[in-house]
């Protein structure tokens, strides 16, 4: 049943809080596809390194008198380095094993990373200053700056990766060694640190999610556990290997949920979820590969 109030205001004010939501779900989405493009391996612990690192950037605002923007970025650079340790040091010993072995490490790297998360910071809930405060308003439509921050960085952090990609000696080498890991190293590519660096970069985009949603929900060990669902179905309805896909559907499915929530009464907040994978399953039942996902034929 539909809700009968309806303002424009007020719907507009929606699409902004979801197209704001739904790029927190496309920077995850994102930086899941990136490791799954890079080695193949869906990462259960992507939301969990990206509440760690938040809460890094929580310290050196709270603790060291960091501004945002500094913290920000020293916050990105250290995410890099724990996503490439981590792949080097975990991830690295069972590259070679069976798939199932590598979904139960990502596994227990979740375990892990939420437990030092309680052990270091403890479970309490503590406030994550944003970046963005305040409204605008037009034509009577009222927007909080936050809204559109969140939008606009996450944008720009696609660019940015777009760009590092598309014209850097370290993206092309990245993008061969996902393709084609044995001829890109007869051809001298250090495929092992290019896995590595694909780890660092999903870190780093794991670490923008949780510092921009954090100052809307507020930073506590589960914050993250939510939105990493819906990122896997975001990731998956635009395309496992897709990463215009993740963008595209972390947009869609963050602004599809967030209207229906809230002009669909039955729905609400409690049953967003359940009809994000309803519309996820019936996307794939008539494109399984995802909406910019492409279908790979084998010839045998």
């Amino acid at each position: 049943m539909l809700t009968l109030a309806f303002s424009s205001s007020h719907f507009f004010q929606t699409v902004a809080f979801g197209l704001a939501i739904g790029a927190v779900y496309a920077s995850l989405a994102l930086a899941i596809v990136l490791i799954y493009r890079t080695t193949h391996v869906v990462n259960f612990a992507q939301g969990e390194m990206a509440t760690f690192t938040t809460y890094i950037a929580w310290t050196l605002t709270a603790n060291h008198g960091w501004s945002f923007w500094p913290a920000f970025f020293a916050t990105i650079a250290i995410a890099f380095v724990l996503g490439a340790a981590t792949e080097r040091v975990i991830i690295r010993p069972f590259e070679r094993g069976d798939p199932l072995t590598l979904i139960l490490v990502t596994i227990a790297l979740f375990v892990i990373f939420n437990g030092l998360i309680q052990w270091i910071w403890g479970p309490d809930q503590k406030f994550f200053p944003g970046a963005f405060s305040g409204t605008f308003t037009i034509r009577g439509v009222t927007i909080a700056h936050q809204d559109v921050g969140v939008v606009a960085v996450t944008l720009a952090t696609v660019v940015v990766l777009w760009l590092f990609f598309r014209f850097t000696k370290m993206g092309l080498a990245m993008r061969a060694a996902a393709i084609a890991p044995v001829a890109s190293r007869l051809m001298g590519v250090r495929v092992g640190w290019m896995y590595a660096a694909g780890w660092g970069f999903a870190a780093s985009l794991g670490a923008v999610s949780g510092m921009m949603v954090a100052p809307v929900v507020q930073l506590n060990p589960s914050m993250m556990q939510s939105i990493l669902v819906y990122s896997f179905a975001a990731a998956v309805f635009g395309g496992i290997e897709s990463p215009l896909g993740a963008v595209v559907g972390g947009l869609a499915l963050g602004l599809l949920t967030t209207l229906l929530g809230a002009y669909v009464s039955w729905i609400g907040v409690d049953l967003q979820l359940p009809v994000a994978f309803t519309v996820l399953i019936a996307v794939l039942l008539i494109r399984p590969a995802g909406l910019l996902g492409r279908h790979v034929v084998k010839r045998v």
